[in-house]
């Protein structure tokens, strides 16, 4: 969201659903999705970036039945209508892995899918991150959906393989990589927009 600020495109960071919430006086708040709220360039109060918040850093159909709750479909795509309206982006960030359950049998990608928005892959590169990848990739497009493009993080320092599992990674997966960001330590306060390439998605 940084690489598209820097470019003079509004953005708007949309959280749907995140679970491992803290609560404050402001009530249930997460850490990822403040900083989508804070990074982004059109203000929005917290609810509209993260309407379902839930406690427990759990799954988020475990976390939404400790909590008493449940995942409203049909809210996340009134307030995701919203946020296009605002912004010549939103930028819609997952809750835990591709196929994450949010009720007993519905997932977050139904979702995606259902809104048949592209979708950015981050590898979180580290040992087993090929297969688990190269799965991903897999079901995004079985699933109907259009990878735009794909962005290396490198989680591991130590990673003695990295350069080997990029170089995997670029020829097979079909789509651009976007991005490689290197580890960096308290990520969540760096301005990371110089490690993003833009020119091949937009």
């Amino acid at each position: 969201m940084q690489a598209f600020n820097a470019r003079g495109i509004s953005t708007i960071g949309y959280k749907p659903v995140a679970a491992g919430s803290d609560m404050t006086e402001q009530g249930l708040r997460n850490s990822d999705a403040l900083h989508l709220q804070q990074t982004a360039s059109i203000e929005l109060d917290y609810e509209e970036v993260n309407p379902i918040a839930l406690k427990a850093p759990a799954s988020p159909h475990i976390a939404a039945e400790i909590d008493s709750t449940s995942v409203d479909c049909a809210l996340l795509s009134e307030k995701l209508e919203q946020h296009k309206s605002k912004a010549e982006l939103v930028l819609v960030e997952g809750a835990g892995g591709w196929r994450v359950p949010i009720s007993k049998n519905g997932f977050l990608s139904s979702w995606v899918a259902e809104e048949k928005l592209p979708v950015v892959l981050v590898v979180g590169v580290k040992l087993g991150c090929l297969n688990h990848a190269m799965l991903t990739v897999e079901t995004i497009k079985n699933d109907g959906l259009e990878i735009v493009g794909w962005v290396a993080n490198r989680v591991n320092p130590c990673e003695e393989h990295y350069r080997d599992i990029i170089n995997f990674l670029e020829q097979n997966i079909d789509a651009p990589k976007i991005g490689e960001i290197p580890y960096v330590a308290g990520v969540m306060k760096k301005d990371l927009s110089k490690y993003i390439q833009l020119d091949a998605i937009i």
